[in-house]
């Protein structure tokens, strides 16, 4: 696939995302002065986040996140260079019946161009970060490149290298080929899930993450599923729906878990980590907002009492 480099967005087409980790804000006027380098035309998500404070890190500016290469519909431009959008690729259907509604800077994003068409098969990311660069071993050109983006091999490797297709750049860019993978064809099994998500413990809590940088719960099992390619609703509630209900005390490594406080909505999930034990001994993975980290731990009294059900994909 191509991209069109050098023409303008335009309101009503789609788009693609051009840096490593693109942030969806509610709203222009809701950015901090501390989200500077996540607002940049070649982001800096790691710096974005080593900058904040733990009250900063769950403020609710954030929406959620996009990887490189996803696909928007552009929904509005402003004249101050900003872009609503809707990210197709994050199912929310109480949002919006496309995606993912939100703004972010218009410098993120490239037009996309349906001109060329590839019978390549596509690759993700399966380093937590990596980089693409000009060459075999050259220059980074777009660094930050987290686990769970697809790409579009440009040719074969070449001495332990990959070319790929990357929005907004007209030449192939290259990773390490042990970086990328094939995009799996078939469903994964309960041990490859949790695998991928056991790989982000310890990533920090961040409201509306869906990188390896900074996490949320929902962006946990969405980011872990995606790795293995199956794109997952946005949100946990949203999740809840996509997926089959299973018995409390029938649930199994690699289910989910949901949690909602009486008479509210869901508004937490982890991942089911070991079979239910005599006396509701449960773990989880999950993305914890009290903790600010991704930990897996035993279900503690106050989390149990919130549990409102087990779910498969």
């Amino acid at each position: 696939m191509n991209w069109e480099v050098g023409v303008e967005l335009q309101p009503g087409q789609e788009a693609v995302v051009r840096v490593a980790v693109a942030t969806l804000w509610t709203s222009p006027e809701a950015v901090r002065p501390v989200d500077r380098p996540a607002l940049a035309g070649r982001t800096d998500i790691a710096a974005w986040i080593s900058g904040m404070d733990t009250d900063q890190q769950v403020g609710d500016c954030v929406l959620s996140q996009l990887l490189l290469g996803e696909r928007v519909l552009v929904t509005e431009l402003r004249p101050d260079g900003w872009a609503h959008v809707v990210a197709l690729e994050q199912r929310a259907p109480l949002l919006h019946p496309r995606g993912y509604p939100g703004w972010l800077p218009a410098e993120q994003l490239v037009p996309a161009a349906d001109t060329t068409e590839t019978t390549a098969a596509p690759l993700v990311v399966d380093a937590t970060v990596t980089a693409l660069r000009d060459a075999p071993g050259g220059a980074e050109v777009l660094p930050g490149v987290v686990l769970g983006t697809r790409l579009t091999p440009a040719g074969p490797a070449t001495d332990g290298w990959q070319p790929v297709h990357a929005p907004g750049h007209a030449d192939p860019l290259w990773l390490p080929g042990r970086d990328a993978v094939p995009v799996p064809e078939t469903p994964p099994s309960a041990g490859e899930v949790l695998a991928v998500a056991q790989r982000l413990l310890d990533v920090v809590y961040i409201w509306g993450g869906v990188s390896a940088y900074g996490i949320d719960c929902s962006g946990l099992v969405h980011l872990a599923w995606r790795r293995l390619g199956v794109l997952l609703p946005r949100d946990a509630s949203d999740q809840a729906t996509a997926t089959t209900p299973v018995p409390l005390g029938a649930e199994r490594p690699g289910d989910l878990y949901f949690f909602a406080r009486p008479g509210r909505r869901i508004h937490h999930i982890g991942i089911v980590t070991a079979d239910p034990r005599p006396g509701d001994d449960r773990r989880m993975l999950h993305a914890c907002y009290v903790r600010r980290r991704v930990l897996e731990e035993r279900l503690p009294d106050e989390r149990t009492a919130t549990l409102v059900g087990a779910h498969r994909v």
